[in-house]
């Protein structure tokens, strides 16, 4: 059977067809040993061949027995299977709020030489995009459409419900698809982002706004593999400020501040506002800081392109916050800069 709970990452025989020869099907290795689960908090799945149409049960049954948990990591590495298999994997991934990357299976010294480049085509792809957070490939891994099942989703009701279900938008690409003497469409990592195919454990950044007087805010708010973050920015007359709450849980955010010496808030990557000692404070399950900016500058910080909220400790590698990025927001971010200027305007000297 080629799915199984391997603790360091051994591997169990494949099935045999009626003909005694191996069976083409999705193997399952589980890294669950001492070492990952230290780094990583969780199993390192890597699911690699070929996706067959009992690929979604086999792996399920792990989720049942407990040994694949709600969270994993998810290693895709499969270039050919059975386009409905992947789709049962990508919502099963969805139900699990799983993370989904590219990533060959480890090896042991003594396997012969693969190579180290995952390829993700097809039925793979569409169980890629089931992942609640999606890491773009790194390196020479590669994620691609082909063509004839890109067209073929086009009058699919159901690849098209589960691409609605799964809230990803391949529109961007149909005319490439359509018209691609290619076989595969291949996705670079810059455009999975772009289009929102890979969020690199990030959900999209949220807006809500209050723009009446006299104090008009704008709060942002974004959900990753960490946990929720939110920054709020109030303007009144001669006075802006901004408050960033990183909810982390109450245990997290004590630790946080037990360990860390230095809180600011970070604009476009440049540390901006120093935090005065003791101005980081644990309120519930947050970690949570106010900063005081000048009005003069809102032109400055709601133009910029990241904004975040940070804490270091004495150990560099100690650093803990989060970063947004601006440019999906900058709309509404502009209605804000108006409805500031107007309940609250600034010198212009």
């Amino acid at each position: 059977m080629a799915a199984g709970s391997h603790a360091h990452g051994s591997e169990a025989p494949a099935s045999k067809n009626s003909k005694g020869q191996a069976a083409a099907q999705l193997s399952i290795q589980l890294n669950n040993d001492r070492m990952t689960l230290a780094i990583t908090k969780v199993p390192q799945v890597y699911l690699y061949g070929v996706i067959d149409a009992g690929a979604p049960q086999r792996f399920e049954a792990m989720v049942q027995q407990g040994k694949i948990p709600v969270g994993s990591d998810i290693y895709l590495d499969a270039s050919d299977g059975d386009l409905h298999a992947g789709m049962a994997l990508g919502r099963l991934f969805r139900k699990s709020a799983m993370v989904t990357h590219l990533g060959t299976p480890r090896r042991s010294r003594l396997a012969t030489k693969v190579s180290k480049a995952a390829t993700c085509v097809g039925a793979c792809s569409y169980a890629y995009f089931g992942g609640l957070y999606r890491w773009a490939p790194t390196g020479s891994d590669r994620i691609g459409l082909p063509s004839y099942h890109a067209m073929a989703a086009q009058t699919s009701e159901e690849v098209a419900a589960y691409l609605k279900e799964m809230d990803i938008d391949l529109g961007p690409f149909n005319t490439q698809l359509a018209t691609s003497r290619d076989p595969v469409l291949w996705l670079t990592t810059d455009l999975l982002i772009s289009t929102g195919l890979a969020n690199n454990a990030r959900l999209p950044l949220t807006v809500q706004s209050s723009l009446s007087p006299p104090a008009p805010s704008v709060t942002l708010d974004q959900v990753d593999r960490n946990g929720r973050h939110r920054l709020v920015i109030q303007c009144r007359p001669g006075q802006l400020t901004i408050t960033s709450f990183d909810m982390v849980g109450a245990a997290a955010a004590r630790d946080i501040l037990r360990r860390g010496t230095r809180a600011y808030i970070e604009i476009n990557r440049q540390e901006t506002l120093l935090q005065p000692s003791g101005g980081a404070r644990a309120v519930d399950d947050s970690l949570t800081m106010t900063h005081d900016y000048p009005p003069t500058q809102i032109g400055h910080l709601l133009l910029a392109r990241t904004i975040g909220a940070w804490v270091d400790g004495k150990n560099k590698s100690f650093r803990n916050g989060f970063l947004f990025e601006l440019d999906p927001v900058r709309d509404d971010l502009k209605k804000y800069y108006s409805a500031c200027w107007k309940a609250a305007p600034w010198p212009t000297d």
